[in-house]
């Protein structure tokens, strides 16, 4: 009785983090007003905040076979998020004619 409790805060409290990273998510996709900025928030926000969530939904689950499948939607979503976004930053950074205009150059 007394580790299921200890397991469900334990699992609340990772689940609440995963939830607050999402909330930081989507303050820094609104806040930004560069489009690579805030593209860089969100993907970070869904890498992180999926995986911590998926992690809490985990410790929630127990050790069995959906815990397993959660893990391996965190391993893919680990590889494909950054890869991603990656990818459509650098089709931004070639297509957008403007970009020196918001980057810094040292000469």
């Amino acid at each position: 009785m007394v580790l299921e409790w200890i397991r469900f805060i334990i699992g609340t409290a990772v689940l609440l983090v995963g939830l607050a990273t999402f909330a930081l998510e989507v303050f820094g996709a609104f806040r930004f007003h560069f489009v690579l900025n805030r593209m860089h928030a969100a993907a970070m926000g869904d890498t992180l905040g999926i995986g911590i969530s998926l992690i809490g939904l985990m410790i929630f689950s127990g050790w069995n076979f959906t815990s397993l499948k959660m893990f391996l939607v965190v391993l893919f979503l680990w590889f494909a998020s950054p890869v991603s976004s990656h990818l459509i930053a650098r089709l931004e950074a070639a297509t957008d004619e403007e970009l020196t205009k918001y980057c810094e150059v040292e000469d």
